[in-house]
């Protein structure tokens, strides 16, 4: 009976442990882009966040405080690491946000802003962003970023450490950071579009002016539609690898990347 006293207390001590992790690595897997999404099925994410509990906790072990003998003394324990993990999730979805605001500039800019091509159950979205969203999303899961996002995890636990809840001076310093770097980004990729809209628009206005008989509009939505397309075609590669540098470089230093 005292060996399995003895197992009980073991037991109890890591699944406490492993309880902890999954609190914060959870939160932020809801939010990670590629492995959060909405279209995977909720027992999938559910298998990736103790995947990553897994491989986060021998990390952070050394960290791990106590049970402190009941779940309401712990309350606060899980209350401060499922709003740790939500917010450092958030600021890797800002990027996706980014990407869908990149979108909806360069669409409005090229007048393909009424194509919806938002996937079932998700908010519809024009169809330039869906396509950088959509690629963006199979970049990460072809390119190995799981490590990455596993590091990134090990990361917040040096600027968060458990059972402390993150600080209001993080939230706001480093929260009003990512979110102008976020809009500066989507718009930034959108300025291929945006400058090819400006020239367009000056350009039909000055034959409009010189020839007040022509049609304008019938000659030049075709040609800003098939613009917007073939600059599309040219831009997104390098909108992807601009969008993928900056990306990685917040996983790499979550703290100071911004």
């Amino acid at each position: 009976m005292s060996d399995l006293a003895q197992i009980l207390d073991v037991s109890q001590a890591n699944l406490w442990a492993g309880f902890v992790v999954f609190l914060r690595i959870g939160a932020m897997v809801s939010l990670l882009p590629a492995f959060g999404e909405q279209v995977i099925p909720i027992r999938v994410r559910l298998g990736i966040a103790m995947a990553f509990t897994m491989v986060v906790l021998p990390g952070v072990a050394n960290q791990i405080i106590e049970f402190p003998g009941d779940m309401m003394a712990a309350l606060p324990i899980v209350a401060s690491e499922a709003v740790a993990g939500l917010f450092f999730g958030l600021l890797l979805r800002f990027f996706i946000f980014a990407l869908q605001t990149a979108g909806a500039i360069a669409a409005q800019s090229t007048s393909l802003s009424q194509i919806f091509g938002g996937s079932a159950g998700a908010d519809p979205q024009p169809a330039i962003g869906h396509v950088l969203t959509s690629a963006a999303l199979a970049l990460v899961a072809l390119t190995g970023m799981h490590t990455e996002f596993a590091a990134y995890m090990m990361q917040t636990y040096l600027l968060v450490p458990i059972g402390f809840l993150i600080g209001a001076e993080v939230v706001a310093d480093l929260g009003l950071k990512a979110v102008g770097h976020v809009f500066a980004l989507g718009f930034t990729l959108a300025a291929p579009f945006v400058i090819a809209s400006l020239v367009y628009n000056v350009t039909l206005g000055v034959i409009n002016r010189a020839m007040p008989q022509l049609m304008v509009s019938f000659v030049g939505a075709p040609a800003i539609t098939a613009g917007g397309l073939l600059l599309l075609l040219i831009c997104a590669p390098v909108v992807l690898q601009i969008w993928m540098r900056a990306f990685a470089s917040v996983i790499a230093d979550p703290g100071g990347a911004f």
